[in-house]
């Protein structure tokens, strides 16, 4: 049992001060998946890989008590998915009339050009990929353990215990699903 996997399973059985070592163990490859997903980002975004690094883990952590951990590949797995999550609502509260709405920032150097915010893309992206984990979780998953916290199709095969095989096929089967839900003309 790795020290990550011990760790986990002493905050499930409630112990107050395991929770304050496993930061240290994860933070680098935390730090590194929430890099890497925001590299995918438009220039100029207010979060940054530190920040949604401990936004994700306060989440993970701080209901740690009805939280039950199956090992290292479930805590990043659901790291993954916080991540995503906090990305979205990001881009939720960026298109409220309150945070901007439609408005989009420009330099005095480009008022002529006028870029597009992807934000729509991201609502819509979450959308579909709840869609698809309604008729297909593990591809579901897949997306979100590649796509989302940047992990190799073959890190993300270990973590979800499927061979790459599968976490290629699953791969190459969202990617499809995502494109025809996603097209614009499919309505």
């Amino acid at each position: 049992m790795n020290d990550v996997t011990r760790i986990l399973s002493a905050i499930d059985q409630g112990d107050p001060h395991a929770t304050e070592q496993l930061l240290p163990l994860v933070y680098d490859e935390l730090r590194r998946l929430a890099a890497q997903r925001l590299s995918h980002e438009k220039p100029g975004q207010t979060l940054d890989a530190t920040g949604l690094v401990h936004e994700a883990y306060l989440r993970l952590v701080d209901g740690a008590g009805s939280q039950r951990w199956d090992g290292r590949g479930h805590f990043f797995a659901a790291a993954a998915e916080a991540m995503r999550r906090i990305l979205v609502e990001s881009a939720r509260r960026k298109k409220r009339l309150k945070h901007g709405g439609e408005f989009q920032r420009a330099s005095a150097d480009e008022l002529d050009v006028v870029i597009e915010a992807p934000v729509e893309e991201i609502l819509a992206v979450d959308e579909a990929l709840d869609r698809l984990a309604a008729s297909d979780g593990q591809a579901a998953q897949v997306v979100k353990l590649h796509f989302f916290a940047g992990l190799t199709l073959d890190e993300t095969g270990r973590l979800m215990g499927i061979s790459s095989r599968t976490a290629y096929r699953d791969w190459a089967f969202a990617r499809a699903w995502l494109a025809k839900h996603l097209d614009p003309g499919d309505g």
